[in-house]
C-alpha cells in the first residue's frame, strides 16, 4: 500500500520560509515522478511543482518560479519543496502526490490525472 506522509507545514509571515517534506513507502520510489499541489478554500487544488523520476527535470508554476524549490532524495524517499519569501496568497493546504506511471518527466506531470496517491496534507499559513 502507498503511503505519502508531509510534513513541515505551519503559521509564517510573509516574507519567510518553510520547508515541506514527504515521506514516501510502498512504492519503488526512484522510479516515480513526484509533485506538490495545493488547494485553497473555495479554489480547485493546483500543481506547485514537479519533479521527474530521475530528479533532473523540473517543473514549476508561474505563480512560485524563483522562490519555491522541489528535490528529491532517492536513497531516503523523500520529495521536499523549499518556500521561500512566502506571500499570504501561499496559504493553503499543501499535497505530495506520486505519479500514475513511471520513468516520466516533469513536464509530463502538470495535472491531477498525471497522479495516482496523495499525502493527507499539511497547512500552510502566511499571515501579512
Amino acid at each position: 500500500q502507498v503511503q505519502l506522509v508531509e510534513s513541515g507545514g505551519g503559521l509564517v509571515q510573509a516574507g519567510g520560509s518553510l520547508r515541506l517534506s514527504c515521506a514516501a513507502s510502498g512504492l519503488t520510489f526512484r522510479i516515480y515522478g513526484m509533485g506538490w499541489f495545493r488547494q485553497a478554500p473555495g479554489k480547485e487544488r493546483e500543481l506547485v511543482a514537479a519533479i521527474g523520476w530521475s530528479g533532473v527535470s523540473t517543473y514549476y508554476a508561474d505563480s512560485v518560479k524563483g522562490r519555491f524549490t522541489i528535490s528529491r532524495d532517492n536513497a531516503k524517499n523523500t520529495v521536499d519543496l523549499q518556500m521561500n519569501s512566502l506571500k499570504p496568497e501561499d496559504t493553503a493546504v499543501y499535497y505530495c502526490a506520486a505519479a500514475r506511471s513511471p520513468v516520466r518527466p516533469a513536464a509530463a506531470m502538470t495535472t491531477r490525472l498525471d497522479y495516482e496517491h496523495w499525502g493527507q496534507g499539511t497547512q500552510v499559513t502566511v499571515s501579512s
